[in-house]
């Protein structure tokens, strides 16, 4: 069991940074794949950014390549994601979720369904 706790959400002007931290709890957190979703009022929730267990993998959404960036620290149980230039669209309840080691984690990645635990959300807004 994975409990995980997101922090960082906020109101920034358009262009400026904001850090979203994940925190989770348990003794295996390096033993799985950390992905970042958001979710706008009346939308899907879509894919932002994902990275394997150990880090040296990491995938983006077209919409945020190159301008965020997903990063872990496996020795405090975090996982971040740097938001920079932000844009009005970015606005948004952005959570975090974890999968346990998967064999086509390349395949699977960005797919909510595969995620077996999620935080509660916190919120961004981007204001124009």
């Amino acid at each position: 069991q994975v409990q995980l706790v997101e922090s960082g959400g906020g109101l920034v002007q358009a262009g400026g940074s904001l850090r979203l931290s994940c925190a989770a709890s348990g003794r295996t957190f390096s033993s799985y794949g950390m992905g970042w979703f958001r979710q706008a009022p009346g939308k899907e929730r879509e894919f932002v950014a994902a990275i394997s267990w150990i880090g040296g993998n990491t995938y983006y959404a077209d919409s945020v390549k190159g301008r965020f960036i997903i990063s872990r620290d496996n020795a405090k149980n975090t996982v971040y994601l740097q938001m920079n230039s932000l844009k009005p669209e970015d606005t948004a309840v952005y959570y975090c979720a974890a999968m346990n080691a998967h064999p086509q984690w390349r395949v699977v990645r960005d797919i909510p369904s595969e995620y077996e635990y999620w935080g509660q959300g916190t919120q961004v807004t981007v204001s124009s």
